[in-house]
Formats: C-alpha cells, structure tokens, sequence
C-alpha cells in the first residue's frame, strides 16, 4: 500500500462510477490527493484527444462545487476526512503539477480511450510513478458524467446514478436548472 496516491477527474457531475474510481484509489494508498481537472477556465484546455473535455456545456459545475460532491461522497462512503485531500489539477498544464500534488505519489488512472493513453503516457514522460486500476474499451466504461447532465437536463429520472449526498448537494444548488440553460443556447 502506497503512503500517498493521486487520482483525478472532472466530476462533472460526480456520479455513482466516480465514486466507485474514488474508492478503487483510496483502497490503495492510506492518503489519497483526489485532483479536480479543469478547476476553471483559465486552467482548462483542449486537447485533441478529446476535445468536449473543455467545453463550457461539459464543466458547468464549479471547483468548488465539485469539491464538495467529492468530500461529502467519499465521507458518505465512510472514508475518514484525514485520509484524503481534494485539490485543483490542471490536467493539461504539466508544469503546474508540483504546485498541487505530491510528485512523489502513485498516480492511479483508468483507461477508457485515447484520453486515458495520452494521460498515461504525459505521467510518465514526467517520471511519476503510475498505477493503472483497470483498463476498459469505452462500450465497457458504463456511466458518464454527460449521461448524467442530459438526464438532469431533460428533467428524466438520474437522482439514482449519483451518490445521495451528492444527489442533496446538486439539488440544493438547482444544477438540473443551470445545465437547461446551456441547452436553450
């Protein structure tokens, strides 16, 4: 078991396959750093390898929001606050890392596409120590957080795909609402 790990991820919306990610992370390091990519548009940027990534549709929660999806989650989930962090991660500004997580940590990822590949493949060109949990094609990947905001966003049953804290959080926050707006532009 690794003192300390790293793992990472939009969370936009934080749904019951994130969770599941969380926790396959947590199981194997006694601290985990959760990392939330694209914390805001300034540290948001395209990537070809999946370029709705950055879309403003598909980041309508902020990093605050998200931050509070993950810790009230894995707090849900019975993970103790003192054994994990969650702090911003500028996925696509590499030279940013060592201003929010420890290098010295096990990166943990998933692999579904060519994103995942390009992730792996940036970690290690930087030396960092990777580990990934699973690898899986993308008809395998099962729920996305996209799912999720067009269910909200049709106002279709989704409370059942997202942990209840989270389902709380959202609905105080009136997320549902917020991702109608990006539809009617």
């Amino acid at each position: 078991m690794a003192d300390l790990g790293v793992i990472h991820g939009r969370f936009q919306v934080l749904h019951n396959g994130h969770l599941k990610y969380l926790l396959a992370g947590q199981a194997r390091c006694k601290h985990l750093v959760v990392g939330i990519t694209n914390p805001d548009p300034i540290l948001t940027k395209d990537d070809s390898t999946d370029p709705q990534r950055s879309d403003p549709a598909a980041n309508p929660l902020t990093f605050f929001e998200r931050y509070q999806l993950v810790q009230a989650s894995l707090e849900e989930a019975k993970i103790p606050s003192r054994d994990f962090s969650v702090v911003p991660f500028p996925i696509n500004f590499p030279d940013l890392y060592k201003y929010y997580v420890p290098l010295n940590a096990v990166f943990y990822l998933t692999i579904y596409d060519q994103w995942g590949r390009r992730k792996l493949d940036m970690f290690k060109s930087l030396g960092l120590k990777t580990e990934v949990m699973w690898e899986k094609t993308p008809e395998e990947k099962g729920l996305t957080g996209a799912q999720v905001r067009k269910l909200m966003a049709l106002d279709e049953p989704w409370e059942h795909l997202v942990p209840s804290s989270a389902g709380r959080l959202l609905k105080i926050w009136r997320i549902p609402d917020r991702l109608r707006l990006f539809q009617d532009r």
